[in-house]
């Protein structure tokens, strides 16, 4: 019965490290699609005529 409880603590552990994993990933990937997103409306600000151009009518 130890046996069976020790894997079964064993693998929650190791379930639980993945989870981990994957919500760091999730919040790097968040950080920097919103870094990307900050410095094209930075640049935008900047420099409206170069990033909206205007089509000549």
């Amino acid at each position: 019965m130890k046996f069976a409880t020790a894997c079964v603590a064993l693998m929650t552990c190791l379930l639980l490290q993945g989870c981990a994993v994957v919500a760091v990933a999730d919040v790097v990937a968040s950080t920097v699609i919103y870094t990307g997103k900050t410095v094209i409306n930075v640049l935008d600000a900047v420099t409206p005529d170069i990033v909206n151009k205007k089509k000549k009518d």
